[in-house]
């Protein structure tokens, strides 16, 4: 059996309360709550993604086509998009001429800009200059919103575009939900709705592929010293893939670097057949040269501009200055630097202001270098060969410290207790440690790999030998040469108590910023045999400073040279 009945609900508007009358009595007005509020008509978005993909390999590239269709009576626009992953797609640069076409026209194309380069190019540098604002880095926009290029910045009611969109896998393997919010407004303003929005979420699932791990040191090499010194890059790529997704090897075709003050120079070990073929679980090794870069226009936007530099291992140069390869570099480079951020202790001694030199002295040992490697995997699926592509970046920001293409997970670390403090005293500046205090000056020795002399006629062999100090800051620094052999132990003096240095035992000198000084030295031998030259100690401070510290000519490869008797 059933029971009807009825509640009335009584409803009043809001209380009024703004004259003495309608104070001192208890008066409502009308409620306009449930009245509706009719706006004059709005832009209607709909998103198609065309040939989207499911899985990707880590830092694989993939190009697919987005369609845009306003299906009102109104125009659109302003029309951007918002991720917390923007890393993962782009729309292209706003310099980069946009010629969209159908998506079965660029099948079988890579998704880069090629070019195909000669042999007399290989294993040298092509350089080029671009600035992040042309891909919409460093913008008037928040971090992760990215407009996207509508022609005339308008679509038109009932009109509807495609546009070549570029997408990287992650660098972490596994499942990836990566969100989407595309915003729109109406070409008339309204006071009551200004915007609509259209939510959509991807689900990608990505793969194993290569690790690349990058150090850099300082060369010893007495070319181009006065341009600023030179450094090597040694890059080590492993492939880690596991067949999962039926690759079958990879091909490292290419391999740039984009900074603001260094470039890679050349190749020091190219392989023989041109690109490097890793299969799985194969390793690789590369080496390259790399060198300052020197603006010609010393401007403040010259300053903001990175210089890629493509080294080409391949048939063919991929100009990484373009999209997708520059585009995806400066939103893994914002995006690792806003990870960095989170990451950083946010306690008062991690911030402490360091001093002038304290400054100086760091920045010897700092590159702010990356490394793009660009690779070629060669898939089989249903008995076709398909052939991918892709990126891997690496961010080398100081010398002698290894570099990974991705973050690694950080162990669970077992609960502990938050410990509050405050400190007594103002944190005071931090000082460099012996590492950087080591990398402010760097020495060479240049001198013949063997000297044939003949000791019956003359028992003692002279050999000249330049010894070059380079200032790598850019400040004053005294400079202390002591050629007296160090003896800490019997055995240092049975190696050197067999040679010694002629003329002064010391030397003292000021190297401005910058500056590369060559020291002529003599050493004298009395018999053949193997010696190591590497004796000299080198002593340097700032101009302004009181202490001295060593540099690390004692830690470098030994300086072998050989006495021959005819």
């Amino acid at each position: 059996m059933s029971v009807r009945g009825r509640q009335d609900l009584e409803i009043q508007g809001p209380r009024l309360n703004n004259t003495k009358e309608e104070k001192t009595s208890v008066q409502y007005g009308a409620d306009h709550r449930l009245d509706p509020i009719i706006t004059p008509s709005m832009p209607l978005l709909e998103v198609y993604f065309i040939n989207f993909p499911t899985g990707l390999l880590c830092g694989e590239i993939r190009k697919t086509y987005v369609e845009f269709m306003n299906v009102s009576k109104c125009p659109l626009t302003g029309l951007k998009v918002v991720s917390k992953h923007p890393e993962f797609f782009t729309f292209g640069s706003s310099t980069a001429a946009l010629t969209p076409l159908t998506p079965t026209a660029s099948e079988n194309c890579s998704a880069y800009k090629t070019v195909v380069t000669e042999s007399t190019s290989a294993c040298s540098a092509l350089t080029s200059s671009v600035s992040p604002v042309d891909f919409g880095v460093d913008s008037e926009n928040p971090p992760g919103v990215i407009d996207i290029p509508l022609p005339d910045s308008v679509l038109l009611p009932g009109g509807s575009i495609q546009l070549p969109m570029w997408l990287r896998g992650p660098d972490e393997e596994g499942v990836h939900e990566i969100n989407f919010l595309f915003y729109y407004e109406s070409n008339e303003k309204h006071s009551q709705m200004r915007h609509r929005v259209l939510r959509h979420t991807a689900v990608i699932c990505t793969s194993r592929s290569l690790n690349v791990r990058a150090t850099v040191c300082r060369s010893n090499a007495l070319e181009d010293e006065g341009k600023g010194g030179n450094m090597l890059v040694f890059v080590d790529i492993e492939n880690i893939n596991t067949n999962e997704a039926g690759v079958r090897e990879f091909h490292i075709v290419q391999v740039s670097s984009s900074s603001k003050h260094w470039k890679l120079q050349k190749c020091i070990n190219p392989s023989e057949d041109k690109d490097s073929k890793l299969s799985s679980r194969e390793r690789g090794k590369l080496c390259f040269k790399s060198t300052r870069c020197i603006n010609t226009e010393a401007t403040s936007l010259s300053s903001e501009k990175y210089t890629f530099a493509d080294i080409v291992l391949g048939n063919e140069q991929i100009i990484s200055a373009t999209t997708p390869c520059a585009d995806f570099f400066f939103r893994s480079l914002s995006a690792s630097e806003s990870k960095k951020v989170l990451t950083q202790p946010s306690t008062s001694q991690a911030k402490a202001p360091s001093d002038g030199s304290v400054r100086l002295v760091q920045k010897c040992s700092e590159v702010d270098l990356n490394i793009i490697v660009l690779w070629k995997a060669y898939v089989v699926e249903d008995n076709k060969q398909l052939i991918l592509e892709g990126q891997l970046h690496v961010a080398l920001q100081t010398i002698g410290r290894e570099a990974c293409s991705f973050f690694q997970k950080q162990e669970s670390q077992e609960m502990v207790l938050l410990k509050f403090f405050r400190p007594e005293h103002p944190p005071l500046p931090t000082k460099p440690s012996t590492e950087q205090l080591s990398h402010l000056i760097k020495s060479s020795l240049h001198y013949p790999e063997s000297i044939n002399h003949p000791f019956q006629q003359k028992s003692l062999c002279f050999v000249p030998v330049m010894l070059i100090l380079a200032n790598c800051s850019q400040t004053e620094v005294d400079v202390i040469i002591d050629l007296r052999h160090k003896t800490t132990s019997p055995e240092a003096l049975e190696i050197h108590g067999s040679f010694a240095w002629l003329g002064q035992t010391q030397y003292k000198l000021q190297l401005k910023g910058q500056e590369v000084h060559k020291l002529h030295l003599k050493a004298c031998f009395v018999h053949t045999g193997v010696y190591n030259l590497g004796t000299p100690r080198v002593f340097a401070k700032l101009a302004d400073q009181v202490t001295l510290f060593e540099t690390s000519l004692q830690n470098s490869m030994p300086a072998l040279i050989i006495i021959n008797s005819i």
